[in-house]
């Protein structure tokens, strides 16, 4: 299942036909650092904060590619930025930003359009990844607010793989002049406060001024 065309989607969608040149991730800059719990972004600027038992890196975590996600190849000039993750139940979070065209038009009611418009893509991955007879319960599509974020929208499903059930969402949002993609998934196991915890990690992220 190739999760990353969800994002890929997102970002052609909202470009076509709004510019002529689109632009890359300038991967000559630092991402970022990781002091402690917290992460404070070079390349583009954002900060997150984790619970303690929860991990960060700036590079991709294999265990993700058990879920259906696609690792970056060298060639790709689009990354994501950062991975955050409870390394005991593999419940995780992707960040990835890139610059925006002064071309393209936002708005919410634009960025509630393309999330909902990825859903076709997500349930055919998941039939094509484990049959048709999956079941997926897809959520409202739904306004989210974080600090220095203009506007964001959030869609999800839920499914169960093999008895475990799966939370998967994806977040579009826009903060001059950047676009930003968030995508989550939590995998639900017995005594876990996952859900509480990416809420926490979701409230802690915020957009700063770039100096």
């Amino acid at each position: 299942m190739k999760i990353r065309l969800l994002v890929v989607f997102l970002f052609i969608f909202l470009l076509s036909g709004c510019a002529s040149v689109v632009i890359h991730d300038d991967l000559n800059v630092p991402v970022g650092t990781v002091e402690g719990n917290q992460f404070t972004g070079i390349r583009y600027p954002f900060k997150v904060t984790t619970p303690p038992h929860w991990k960060m890196a700036t590079e991709f975590p294999e265990f993700l590619k058990g879920l259906g996600y696609d690792e970056p190849g060298p060639s790709d000039k689009e990354v994501t930025e950062l991975y955050v993750f409870n390394p005991a139940t593999q419940s995780s979070i992707q960040i990835d930003f890139t610059p925006a065209s002064r071309k393209a038009k936002f708005s919410q009611e634009k960025m509630e359009g393309l999330v909902t418009a990825a859903t076709g893509g997500f349930k055919q991955e998941l039939e094509e990844e484990h049959g048709k007879g999956i079941e997926v319960m897809v959520g409202p599509t739904e306004p989210i607010t974080f600090k220095g974020v203009q506007f964001a929208a959030k869609k999800y499903g839920t499914y169960t793989i093999k008895g475990v059930k799966r939370e998967q969402g994806w977040i579009y949002g826009f903060a001059e002049p950047y676009q930003l993609f968030i995508l989550y998934m939590v995998v639900e196991k017995e005594g876990s406060k996952d859900r509480e915890d990416m809420k926490k990690i979701l409230d802690s992220f915020e957009v700063f001024p770039k100096k």
